[in-house]
């Protein structure tokens, strides 16, 4: 996956990263690419796949042991026969008792096994190599949705930001009435009545305040958490809600570019294997193997002297055919018939289920698009009409009622656009995780 160029300045200027506090939307999913935990785990499942790979793979080379053993009889072995064959005139039914072999004994062994025809590890080799297609596409799962929580962090946080910046600039300007108000009063041009409700409208707009800053608070550290980012760390968005906006357009693609689709086609795949593997389990399976040894015996521990030690070689060929299991091969052939059937069902309902998703997202993506578009037509009428409100009332043609019934309308529009907005990304970022356009960009 290619890095993109503000990444790779970003990564190179990270020891002054904190101290300027700035991430951009592609900078933070970059980010998240390298730091966060699930994609790490995700590799090392990966790369686990690949050794497990190389693993069956060697089941099929040659396998060579070097055995070395030394024994030390503390008493040797008594053999017992029939007395006639050391002594023909010895009484019929006598035994004769003698011992055999030496106090000390030693081999050293080179054995060489060599699988020649298994049908399981023809399948095993298809399979550990497709498994690890299997665990790649399982990776690019794990960063589809690490970085689809960190596009809905990101856009979550900028829009609070957003909302905060309205309501902190609506407080000042407040606060600027309440003190123009106070001067009224004081000349008795205002009634008393007047500055409490502006006073109380003051109160409504630093508790608005106050909560936007909190929810942009806790968007940051959710954002923080989603990319791996020290949470102890300051930092700060460089998108604004514009910028995430960008073209309108409704997103498009195919569903069958839909990683969790792909990976039930690659579960079905597995599972086709795994019924041929118990089809070829009825087959004959055929090793080699070639043993060489050396054996020593003496009476003392003199191993390492001139003694003479005796060599024995041998190889050969064993066979196996399977003839009967009490039909435990057949029920595993039968089980694995009936998972690829569950396979192909789960795909099948997977398919209708995105199907369903992608015409249900598009439909909230039109009207999100759509409210967004009224919501923002609002906000500047509301803005306005409280603008002209603020104007009457200090030329004394209207009194703090009706601005405060003005504000409160602007409170209103700014809180449903903030919701218009959420709800476009929502839609966006859901269709654009349905055609896996999430990471389509190769960051």
């Amino acid at each position: 996956m290619r890095k993109s160029l503000n990444f790779i300045l970003f990564q190179l200027v990270f020891g002054i990263s904190f101290a300027q506090q700035q991430l951009s939307l592609e900078e933070a999913k970059s980010y998240a690419l390298e730091h966060n935990i699930s994609i790490q785990r995700a590799a090392l499942n990966n790369e686990t796949a690949r050794q497990k790979m190389i693993e069956v793979r060697g089941m099929g080379l040659p396998q060579v042991n070097l055995n070395a053993s030394m024994t030390n009889y503390i008493n040797i072995p008594v053999q017992v026969v029939d007395a006639t064959v050391f002594n023909p005139s010895a009484p019929a039914g006598s035994l004769a008792e003698f011992r055999m072999g030496t106090d000390y004994t030693a081999s050293g062994t080179l054995q060489v096994n060599q699988l020649i025809f298994n049908g399981s590890y023809i399948v095993g080799l298809q399979v550990a190599s497709f498994y690890r297609q299997f665990e790649v596409t399982n990776t690019e799962l794990s960063k589809e949705d690490v970085i689809f929580n960190v596009i809905q962090a990101y856009e979550l946080a900028a829009v609070a930001k957003e909302s905060m910046a309205f309501l902190d600039s609506l407080v000042l300007n407040t606060s600027d009435l309440v003190e123009k108000q106070k001067q009224f009063v004081e000349v008795e041009l205002a009634l008393q009545e007047d500055l409490d409700q502006l006073n109380y409208s003051l109160s409504v707009a630093k508790n608005a305040a106050l909560n936007a800053r909190i929810q942009y608070e806790n968007a940051l550290a959710l954002l923080k958490y989603s990319i791996g980012y020290p949470l102890t760390e300051p930092l700060e968005l460089s998108s604004s809600c514009a910028e995430l906006m960008g073209q309108r357009a409704i997103p498009s693609g195919a569903l069958t570019d839909n990683l969790s689709l792909l990976l039930l086609d690659q579960k079905k795949m597995l599972s086709s294997y795994n019924l041929k593997n118990r089809k070829y389990e009825n087959l004959p399976y055929l090793n080699g193997f070639f043993q060489h040894t050396y054996n020593a015996f003496r009476n003392d521990f003199s191993f390492f002297s001139d003694g003479k030690w005796y060599p024995q070689t041998l190889w050969g060929l064993q066979l196996t055919v399977p003839v009967f299991s009490g039909l435990q091969r057949h029920a595993k052939v039968q089980q694995a018939e009936i998972q690829l059937m569950q396979d192909d069902q789960n795909r099948q309902y997977t398919e209708q289920a995105l199907q369903f998703q992608e015409i249900q997202h598009r439909n909230n993506f039109q009207a999100a698009l759509a409210r967004l578009e009224l919501e923002e037509e609002n906000l500047k009428l509301a803005k306005s009409i409280y603008t002209n409100a603020l104007i009457r009332e200090e030329v004394g043609k209207t009194n703090n009622i009706v601005v405060t019934q003005k504000y409160n309308q602007l409170i209103q529009a700014q809180t449903q656009l903030v919701s218009a907005q959420l709800d476009l990304f929502s839609a966006k970022l859901k269709l654009d995780k349905l055609y896996n356009n999430i990471l389509s960009d190769k960051l």
